[in-house]
């Protein structure tokens, strides 16, 4: 990724998208930013960004060589390919690497069983579905028309400022029993990573899992997290008399163990947070990241 600039165009720019920027070299990258908003094109100009509203764009800028979506779809499909999926379509060749940032939910249920790529996509929520025919969507314009893509299935994301550290500390944080769940989740820095050591080593076409070594019971993060600051553990909550939302109680449908061996061995990765222990204490106050 030496010597030209390279330009990148994050459809919605999130946590995600931010760690990644944190990780480009401003001398090398450009970067580009949509935002449904013109007050998220102005926080994004303000770090940076060259931020442009979604619905202002008309195209893919032609110099654009790497491109990043994690677009939540909608009711009617993903907003991206509706909107941007000719473009895509006339872009494709001209592209380096691109990206779709999915979710472990296309895999469903698994009653805490360890899942890799190869498990078949059986999702058991309504957004779980529309993440997989977002993906497939994505993945007709790599067979059809050549587009670089690699699908990227996040598992549940932390990181500065969303942890259960700061739940904790706010009084927010929630023991929640449910006998046999499993989660698996992801340092956000571990995600941008995963996501350069993609760029450096491109297979358009393949699907890899972003989860730690670790998957857990949701409460010893919980426990965890309380430890480290010295606080009370929270008393446990039974999940059929938990107060969730409907979106919080819906991760409960699915209970599985994520693998992640296709991300070391394909892409040589090393995880800067291989469980939860070493991630909550680098987001300790004062910790310094691992080099």
């Amino acid at each position: 990724m030496a010597g030209s600039m390279n330009h990148i165009l994050f459809f919605g720019f999130g946590f995600s998208a931010e760690a990644l920027t944190r990780r480009l070299d401003p001398a090398q990258w450009r970067i580009t930013g949509t935002s449904r908003s013109e007050d998220g094109v102005d926080r994004l100009r303000a770090r940076g960004v060259n931020g442009i509203c979604f619905d202002a764009l008309n195209d893919i800028p032609g110099d654009v060589t790497h491109v990043v979506s994690s677009v939540p779809p909608g009711d009617s499909g993903d907003p991206v390919l509706l909107r941007f999926g000719a473009a895509l379509q006339r872009h494709a060749h001209s592209l380096t690497w691109a990206a779709y940032l999915s979710t472990t939910g296309v895999y469903g249920d698994h009653g805490g069983a360890w899942i890799d790529e190869a498990t078949a996509l059986t999702p058991n929520t309504e957004r779980g579905r529309r993440r997989l025919a977002a993906e497939e969507a994505w993945l007709r314009l790599h067979r059809l028309n050549g587009l670089p893509l690699h699908i990227f299935r996040l598992a549940g994301i932390y990181g500065p400022g969303r942890n259960q550290l700061e739940t904790v500390l706010d009084g927010s944080a929630k023991r929640i029993i449910k006998e046999g769940q499993v989660f698996s989740r992801i340092h956000v820095d571990d995600i941008a990573g995963i996501l350069l050591a993609s760029m450096a080593r491109p297979h358009p076409g393949t699907a890899y899992n972003v989860a730690d070594d670790d998957p857990c019971p949701p409460q010893d993060v919980v426990e965890r997290a309380a430890e480290l600051l010295g606080k009370p553990v929270p008393p446990a909550i039974a999940f059929a008399d938990a107060e969730l939302s409907p979106m919080a109680r819906s991760f409960y449908a699915d209970s599985k163990r994520v693998a992640n061996r296709r991300v070391k061995e394909e892409l040589g990765y090393r995880f800067l947070y291989p469980s939860f222990r070493e991630g909550l204490a680098a987001l300790l106050p004062g910790a310094g990241k691992p080099q």
